[in-house]
């Protein structure tokens, strides 16, 4: 399963963990996404996706659940 946002396409971002002693080791920090149905509300036509959605597009209120 792909961790990318279907609506603002946001992905996961590499960084690095840096300790006391200046060590750095490399970390990932991954977008919450959910897999589910919605209708975007942005364009015209109100036609029914299943994929991958941040939730921050869905508290923003760019797609709409269905139920």
């Amino acid at each position: 399963m792909s961790r990318i946002c279907f609506v603002c396409e946001k992905r996961p971002q590499v960084g690095n963990l840096v300790s006391h002693a200046n060590n750095k080791v490399k970390r990932w920090v991954y977008p919450n996404v959910h897999k589910f149905a919605f209708k975007l509300t942005c364009g015209d036509i109100s036609k029914v996706h299943r994929a991958n959605v941040c939730t921050k597009c869905v508290k923003a209120g760019k797609v709409q659940k269905v139920l």
